[in-house]
C-alpha cells in the first residue's frame, strides 16, 4: 500500500499555502491599477422606473465611466442573463422573461441591478453612486411562496412561473382510494443564504484583442460561451480562470450580472476591473436556496407497505429564472423522490412562482436534500400516524438488497444498496439502546429529548465525462490538468493521491492545475458531488493511456522485448531481474530524444452511470419548555460512499454538510417584509450555525462500492446535508410530542419551538 496512496487519510497538501496566507483568491491577483466597478441597486422590490439620470456621476471626480441597461445595447452587448427552463405538465413551455444584466424600466427586486460606475478608487465610486439619480413609481409586492397577486412578468399571470408534474396521476389517486392507510404531512423548506467564507467577486482584463475574466466560480467553461454571448464575440478571445476558491455550496456555480459588467468595462475602456462583493451585497444578490411549501401524502396497504406517493409543492423562484432555478426542486430533486423505498407509484407536482425577492438555485445537495427531507419527514409522520415504530417502517420498505440494480419510478438506476446493512450499522454506533436512559436524564435536568432518524440517498449529478491532461514538465515535476474546480475541498490532494497510486509518480512531484480555460480545453466543472467520482476515474484512464505510451520507449531503453516489461511502483521492470527504469526519467529520455509527443497525455473520459451515495443519520436534540431553545446534543452518521479515496477528506465534507443542515435546521432563514424589504441582510439578523451549536460527529463509513465507475466511488460532498434536515426536525418534534405538539418546520427557532409547545398546552386546557 502506498504512503500517499488511495484509501490513505493523506493531509491536505494546499493547507500549507492556505494556513500561511499564500492561497490566491481572485481579490489578491487583481492587476495593478485596476479600476473599480460598483452598482447601484434598487431600493425597492417592484417599482417602474420613471426618471434615471446619470450625468452628474459622469461628470464625478474619477469616474471612467457609466453603464446603463441602454449603454450596454448601445455598445453591441447583449442585456440578457441566460437559464434554463421547463415544460409544463400540459406540455407547453414555462414562463421564460427576460432577465436583463441591468434593469431596464422595471426592478423586481431589492438589490437588483440598476447602473453600473467604473472609478479609479473606491472612495471615488462611493461617491459617484450617491450621485445617481433615479424615481421610481412602486407596483405591489408579492413576496409569499403561494399562487397569486400583481403579475411581476406579463408572461406569468399568478406569477405562476411553471406548472410541472412527473407520474401517474390518475393511477395515484386509484392507490390512494384503494389504500388500507394513508397518511399526510405539511411542510415549509426555509429559504436559506450560502453564506460562503469568500463572497463573490471578479476582475478583467484586456489581453490584446481578447478578454481575460478571472472569477471565483465553479468551472470556467460555461461562463467562456456565456461571456462570449453577452460581449458578442467568439469565444476563442476569452480566457476565464478560477483561482482559489474560498467556498462556492452550489452558489458559485451560476454567472451573475456583475461578472458580465466586469468585462464589459474591461473591454469598453481597455483596462483592468475590478469587482468585490461586500457581505451586505452579497445577502441581497447572492442566489438563495430552498424556499418550498409542500404537503405529502403516502398510501400504505394494510400490511404497512407502501403503495403510492404523492407530492405537490410550491417553489419559490425569486423574481427571475436563474441558471437552473426551474429545474433543482423538479427534475433534480425527482431523481431521489421516493428515497431508498420500493415504490413505483407516485405523482409528483411543482408549481413555480415568481416573488420580488432575490433569485433561488442550487445549494449544497441541489433538490436532494429538498427531496429527502420530504420523503424522511414523511415516513416519519406516518410511523406517528400509523401507530408504528419508525425504524421498523422503514426497514419494511426498504429496497431489498437482492433487488439491485434497481430502477426507481423516475427511472434512475440504483447500482447497489444494502440499507439495512447500514441502518443496523448506525443503530449500533448511534446507541439507540441507550435512548431511554439518556432520556430520563435530560428531563430531571427539565429537557426534552427527542430521536430523529433520517435515511438518505442522493444521485451524483453534472456531465458524467471529465477531462484529464498529464503533461511532465521541464522542471521535473508533473503537471495534472483537471476539468473540475476546487473551492476548499481538497482536490489537490485527493487527486494527487490517484495518480500517485496509478502512475506511481511521487506524490511531491505532482503539480495540481485547475481553473484556466486557456490551458485545459473542457471540463464539467464541480457540482453535484461529481468531482471525485468523475475526474477520478478520468485520471485513471489518462494515466493507463501515457503509460502505454512509454512502452516503446520503455522496451528501447531496457533492450527488452515489449512482452517481458512490466509496469508497477512507476517503474517499468523486466520481468524476473532487478533492471528498471523510473517512469519520471523516462520522460526525461523522450525529452532528450524529440519525442514530445510522450510528454503530455490529454484523454476525455465517460464514466457510464451515475452512483448514489446513502447513508443513516440519527441526531438527538433537547429542548427546553420554558424556553424554546433547541439543541442538537447528539449526532451520528453512517455512510454509505463505496470505495473511499481519502477518508479525512470525506469525513471533513460530512463534518461540513451535517453543519449546514444544522444550521438551517435550528438557526437559519432569510426573510422578506411584505415591502420585500431583506430583513435578515446581515449576518447579526442572519442566523449563521456557531461552533457550539454542532456536537461532535463521529462518522463511519459501511460501505459497498458502486458498479457504476471503475473506482467504485460515491461521491461525498453533499451527503451530510441531504440527509441532516430531516434528521435534526423529525428529532425536534419526537422531543415536544408529548406535549401535543404535532407539527414543527425549520428554523427550529427558540421563539417558534416555544409558541408550538405554548399553543399544545393551550389546546390541552381547553379540553
Amino acid at each position: 500500500m502506498k504512503k500517499f496512496g488511495i484509501s490513505q487519510s493523506v493531509r491536505r497538501k494546499e493547507d500549507l499555502r492556505f494556513l500561511t496566507g499564500e492561497g490566491r483568491y481572485v481579490d489578491d491577483i487583481v492587476p495593478d491599477g485596476a479600476a473599480y466597478v460598483g452598482f447601484f441597486r434598487s431600493p425597492v422590490a417592484h417599482a417602474a422606473i420613471t426618471h434615471l439620470d446619470v450625468s452628474d456621476a459622469r461628470e464625478a471626480d474619477g469616474v471612467i465611466g457609466v453603464l446603463t441597461a441602454e449603454d450596454i445595447t448601445a455598445a453591441g452587448f447583449e442585456n440578457s442573463m441566460a437559464f434554463d427552463t421547463l415544460k409544463n405538465r400540459d406540455g407547453s413551455k414555462a414562463a421564460a422573461p427576460v432577465r436583463p444584466i441591468l434593469a431596464t424600466d422595471t426592478v423586481r427586486f431589492v438589490g437588483e441591478a440598476v447602473v453600473a460606475i467604473i472609478a479609479e478608487s473606491q472612495a471615488q465610486l462611493r461617491d459617484a453612486l450617491e450621485l445617481v439619480d433615479v424615481d421610481f413609481d412602486d407596483k405591489p409586492v408579492h413576496v409569499d411562496t403561494a399562487v397569486g397577486g400583481t403579475a411581476i412578468h406579463p408572461e406569468a399571470p399568478d406569477n405562476r412561473a411553471f406548472d410541472w408534474s412527473f407520474g401517474d396521476e390518475d393511477a395515484t389517486s386509484a392507490a390512494f382510494d384503494g389504500a388500507a392507510f394513508t397518511t399526510r404531512v405539511e411542510l415549509v423548506n426555509n429559504r436559506v443564504f450560502a453564506a460562503s467564507l469568500e463572497p463573490r467577486g471578479a476582475f478583467a482584463e484586456p489581453e490584446g484583442d481578447r478578454i481575460h475574466l478571472s472569477i471565483n466560480g465553479q468551472g470556467v467553461w460555461g461562463t467562456k460561451d456565456e461571456l462570449a454571448r453577452v460581449l458578442n464575440i467568439d469565444a476563442g478571445q476569452i480566457r476565464i480562470t478560477n483561482p482559489d476558491v474560498g467556498g462556492g455550496f452550489g452558489m458559485k456555480a451560476f454567472d451573475y450580472p456583475e461578472y458580465y459588467v466586469t468585462a464589459m468595462a474591461a473591454r469598453l475602456f481597455g483596462r483592468a476591473v475590478r469587482w468585490m462583493s461586500e457581505r451586505g451585497e452579497a445577502l441581497l444578490t447572492d442566489n438563495g436556496a430552498r424556499d418550498l411549501v409542500t404537503t405529502a401524502e403516502a398510501a400504505f396497504d394494510a400490511d404497512h407497505k407502501l403503495q403510492a406517493v404523492r407530492i405537490h409543492s410550491l417553489s419559490n423562484l425569486g423574481a427571475y429564472n436563474s441558471n437552473y432555478g426551474q429545474f433543482i426542486q423538479t427534475e433534480v430533486a425527482m431523481k431521489v423522490l421516493t428515497g431508498v423505498y420500493d415504490v413505483q407509484t407516485v405523482f409528483f407536482n411543482v408549481e413555480g412562482i415568481y416573488t420580488n425577492t432575490t433569485q433561488i438555485d442550487a445549494y449544497r445537495g441541489a433538490g436532494r436534500p429538498e427531496a429527502i427531507n420530504v420523503m424522511e419527514r414523511l415516513m416519519d409522520g406516518s410511523a406517528r400516524q400509523l401507530g408504528v415504530d419508525g425504524i421498523e417502517l422503514r426497514r419494511k420498505n426498504f429496497i431489498p438488497r437482492d433487488a439491485f440494480p434497481y430502477r426507481t419510478v423516475v427511472g434512475e438506476l440504483y447500482d447497489v444498496g444494502d440499507f439495512n446493512r447500514v441502518l443496523d450499522r448506525a443503530i449500533a454506533e448511534a446507541d439507540i439502546a441507550g435512548f431511554e436512559a439518556r432520556k430520563a436524564d435530560s428531563a430531571k435536568a427539565g429537557k426534552l429529548r427527542g430521536l430523529g432518524l433520517a435515511y438518505y440517498i442522493e444521485s451524483i449529478l453534472g456531465d458524467q465525462n471529465e477531462t484529464t491532461k498529464i503533461e511532465f514538465a521541464e522542471d521535473g515535476m508533473v503537471d495534472l490538468y483537471v476539468g473540475t474546480q476546487s473551492n476548499g475541498q481538497g482536490h489537490e490532494t485527493v487527486f494527487a493521491q490517484i495518480l500517485h497510486e496509478r502512475a506511481g509518480i511521487p506524490f511531491d512531484k505532482i503539480r495540481f492545475v485547475q481553473g484556466d480555460s486557456d490551458r485545459i480545453a473542457k471540463g464539467g466543472g464541480t457540482g453535484g458531488s461529481r468531482s471525485v467520482t468523475m475526474q477520478g476515474s478520468s485520471i485513471n484512464a489518462t494515466a493507463d493511456i501515457m503509460i502505454d505510451k512509454f512502452r516503446p520507449l520503455a522496451e528501447e531503453e531496457l533492450e527488452a522485448a515489449v512482452a517481458d516489461i512490466i509496469f508497477e511502483d512507476g517503474a517499468f521492470h523486466i520481468a524476473g531481474t532487478d533492471r528498471q527504469i523510473e517512469l519520471i526519467a523516462l520522460a526525461e529520455k523522450a525529452r532528450a530524444k524529440g519525442k514530445a509527443d510522450l510528454l503530455a497525455t490529454e484523454h476525455e473520459n465517460v464514466v457510464p452511470g451515475r452512483s448514489y451515495p446513502n447513508g443513516a443519520h440519527f441526531a438527538e436534540v433537547e429542548v427546553d419548555p420554558e424556553t424554546g431553545v433547541t439543541e442538537v446534543v447528539k449526532y451520528t452518521v453512517v455512510d454509505d460512499f463505496g470505495f473511499l479515496m481519502n477518508p479525512m477528506l470525506a469525513e471533513g465534507q460530512v463534518h461540513g454538510g451535517v453543519a449546514q443542515g444544522i444550521g438551517q435546521a435550528l438557526t437559519e432563514q432569510v426573510v422578506y417584509d411584505a415591502d420585500g424589504q431583506l430583513l435578515s441582510g446581515t449576518f447579526m439578523d442572519y442566523a449563521m450555525p456557531r461552533a457550539d451549536d454542532v456536537p461532535n460527529i463521529p462518522f463511519h463509513a459501511e460501505l459497498v462500492p458502486s458498479t457504476a465507475n471503475e473506482i467504485g466511488m460515491k461521491g461525498c460532498g453533499e451527503a451530510g446535508t441531504v440527509g441532516a434536515l430531516a434528521a435534526v426536525t423529525n428529532a425536534a418534534l419526537d422531543a415536544v410530542w408529548e406535549l401535543g405538539v404535532r407539527r414543527v418546520d425549520m428554523p427550529l427557532t427558540p421563539v417558534r419551538m416555544w409558541q408550538w409547545i405554548d399553543a399544545a398546552k393551550g389546546a390541552a386546557a381547553a379540553e
